[in-house]
């Protein structure tokens, strides 16, 4: 037992005194190594009733805002909902922007970036509406070609 402590002791003072100068600094969600992103416009104003808003603009052309306020009552209190987005510069000098809506039914981002599913053909749509129109006798069962008697 007292070798294990003075072992775990060891580990943890190695840890502790490794010096990390020699490390570049980088940027958080694709910065630039050394770029200043101190934010230029900053707000965040919450009014303690469970409203609030939020924004802030940073020089390198990232931006973040939200606003939300207690509105459906969920089984723990009020649900808040809300809404917001986001847009920052891709490394290649690309915008790219999110908006959002966030409540009780989930998070539900848009954005150009973010994958759509392809159209339903319009074959495929046709046989759900005459399905609809005629639906089958037998209430969808499968027999398989087999009669158990």
């Amino acid at each position: 037992m007292t070798k294990l402590l003075f072992v775990c002791l060891a580990v943890v003072s190695c840890v502790g005194a490794a010096r990390l100068d020699h490390l570049v600094p980088s940027g958080y969600a694709g910065g630039r190594a050394g770029f200043d992103a101190t934010p230029y416009h900053y707000e965040n104003v919450n009014n303690g009733d469970g409203n609030y808003r939020f924004s802030y603009d940073t020089p390198e052309g990232t931006s973040a805002h939200e606003s939300g306020s207690p509105r459906a009552q969920g089984p723990e209190g009020p649900a808040v909902t809300a809404e917001g987005g986001f847009s920052f510069r891709t490394p290649d000098g690309q915008q790219v922007s999110l908006t959002y809506t966030a409540d009780e039914n989930g998070f539900h981002p848009t954005g150009s970036h973010i994958p759509t599913p392809p159209p339903i053909p319009e074959a495929i749509l046709r046989s759900i509406e005459y399905n609809r129109q005629h639906p089958s006798s037998d209430a969808g069962s499968f027999n398989g070609g087999r009669n158990y008697y």
